[in-house]
């Protein structure tokens, strides 16, 4: 039975590995929980990690738990500040136990419901699930590709993937921030939307990363 401070080391695990650190000491330092030599002894009795000297790796199952784990934070990170507006400080404290008890079920209703995101709100990449492989699409699109809105109907903005630097700065500097509502003017010959009494033409692949909570019974 897996502990949930075993599931912090894991994560721990997890986020040093993404910056190539594999020592006790850079993954203490990322831990959220204080750990033991025996805590250690335990997720190596479940085969999911192997010691090498100073160095802790991932075993394959552990490797994909701690990948499962990795998922829900950041999809709960995304909810938290998209959807539920949360502060950073209080997004990281609720996010860490969110992620200790999203069901498979829920946890593809909120990728779905958030569009699938590919990034959590500090840039760092949401582990994909079958929902993201299959395009799942059962619960209702609240959240869409602002080129899955028809002209005159609205959306506020709850996150742009940046398929592009240089044109998600772009964005922000027009004002294209989560929080504002966009309305969609029309989409040929030009892509166009207007916001904040400014109207822009915008590309439909940029278009395409600009993902809104879909305003319902926008038009009179």
């Amino acid at each position: 039975m897996i502990k949930e401070r075993h599931d912090e080391i894991l994560e721990a695990m997890w986020t040093a590995e993404e910056n190539k650190k594999f020592s006790i000491d850079e993954i203490k330092k990322r831990c959220a929980v204080e750990f033991t030599d025996q805590d250690l002894t335990e997720l190596e009795s479940l085969d999911l990690i192997v010691r090498n000297k100073n160095k802790i790796l991932f075993s394959n199952k552990g490797k994909e738990l701690a990948e499962n784990i990795m998922r829900r934070h950041r999809l709960a990170e995304v909810l938290m500040t998209s959807i539920l507006k949360l502060k950073n400080s209080e997004m990281e404290r609720v996010a860490c136990q969110v992620e200790h008890y999203l069901v498979p079920e829920v946890e593809e209703s909120i990728c779905t419901l958030l569009g699938h995101p590919e990034i959590c709100p500090d840039g760092k990449p949401i582990p994909k699930g079958k929902c993201c492989h299959c395009g799942l699409k059962q619960v209702t699109n609240t959240v869409v590709s602002l080129t899955e809105l028809k002209p005159g109907e609205q959306g506020k903005i709850t996150y742009i993937k940046p398929g592009n630097h240089s044109n998600l700065h772009q964005l922000i500097s027009f004002g294209l921030n989560p929080g504002v509502v966009v309305t969609l003017h029309r989409k040929k010959p030009a892509f166009c939307i207007k916001y904040e009494n400014t109207e822009l033409a915008i590309d439909e692949k940029i278009a395409e990363n600009i993902f809104v909570w879909k305003i319902p019974d926008a038009n009179p």
